[in-house]
C-alpha cells in the first residue's frame, strides 16, 4: 500500500480536482502567485489556459475589491489560520457573480514551515444541481439576494421557496452544513464587507443597507467571521493596496 501511494505523484492526484467540474482548487505560494490550479479554477477567472493563470497574482485575475479580500485572507492563512466553509460573492472580469462556499489552509513542507496556501471553493447552487438534478436551493438563494437589505423571518423565506420551514432547513442543512438564518447572515456580511470595501458609506450605513437592525449587531458578527471590526477591516484593506 505505501509502495502505492509513494509512486503516484502529486501532480497526478491534484490533476483530479479537474474530475469535479463545480470544484475550483488553487495552490499559491508565500507571496500569493498561482503555483497551480484546475481546470474550474481557470474558466472561473475567464481565461482558457493555465499559462495565463500561473504566477499571477489575485490582482491580476479579480476585480479589485474582490482581489483585495482574498489577500486579506490569504494573510491570515499564511500565518496559520484555517478557514473552513466561508460563503463569499466571487466573480473575476467578464464572468458572471457566484456565490461559493470557500475553504483555505496553509501549506507547509516537510519541516513544518509555511510555504504557501491552498483552498477549494464550491459553486453553491452548481454542486447542488450537480447532486441532485434540479437546483433545489435556487429560489431561496434567489429570493435573499433580491431581498438581504429587509427584515426575512425563515418562515417567509420558507413560503417563498414553496417549502416548510423544517424542509427547508433540512436542504441548507444537507447541502451548505448551514441552516438558513446562518446562510442569510452570513450573505448579508459578504455584501457588508463589499461595501465597505467599494464606498466610503458610514459603518451604520452599511449595516442598515446589508439587512442588519443594529450596528453592534453587525460589527459583532462582522469581526466573528472576518476577525476584526468593520472599521478595521477597512482601514487594513485600503493600507494593504497602498
Amino acid at each position: 500500500m505505501e509502495q502505492v501511494l509513494e509512486s503516484i505523484s502529486i501532480r497526478k492526484i491534484i490533476k483530479m480536482f479537474d474530475l469535479v467540474s463545480d470544484v475550483v482548487f488553487w495552490i499559491k505560494d508565500d507571496l500569493g502567485q498561482i503555483v497551480f490550479c484546475n481546470d474550474a479554477y481557470i474558466k472561473s477567472v475567464g481565461k482558457h489556459s493555465f499559462s495565463e493563470v500561473v504566477g499571477k497574482h489575485d490582482i491580476d485575475l479579480f476585480p479589485a475589491y474582490i482581489a483585495k479580500k482574498f489577500m486579506l485572507d490569504d494573510q491570515k492563512v499564511l500565518q496559520g489560520h484555517v478557514i473552513v466553509n466561508h460563503l463569499e460573492m466571487n466573480f473575476g472580469y467578464n464572468c458572471p457573480p457566484k456565490w461559493l462556499l470557500t475553504s483555505k489552509r496553509p501549506l507547509k513542507n516537510e519541516q513544518g514551515k509555511i510555504i504557501g496556501s491552498y483552498g477549494v471553493a464550491r459553486n453553491v447552487q452548481e454542486t447542488v444541481k450537480n447532486l441532485m438534478g434540479v437546483d433545489i436551493l435556487k429560489k431561496p438563494i434567489e429570493y435573499i439576494n433580491q431581498h438581504y437589505a429587509q427584515d426575512i423571518c425563515i418562515k417567509e423565506l420558507a413560503n417563498a421557496s414553496h417549502l416548510s420551514v423544517s424542509a427547508l432547513e433540512r436542504r441548507f442543512k444537507k447541502h451548505l452544513q448551514k441552516t438558513p438564518k446562518q446562510f442569510l447572515r452570513e450573505f448579508r456580511l459578504e455584501k457588508a464587507r463589499r461595501m465597505l470595501i467599494e464606498t466610503q458609506l458610514p459603518i451604520s450605513d452599511i449595516a442598515q443597507n446589508a439587512g442588519f437592525a443594529s450596528h453592534s449587531y453587525f460589527s459583532q458578527h462582522f469581526k466573528a467571521m472576518f476577525g476584526e471590526l468593520p472599521t478595521h477591516y477597512r482601514v487594513n484593506t485600503v493600507t494593504l493596496l497602498n
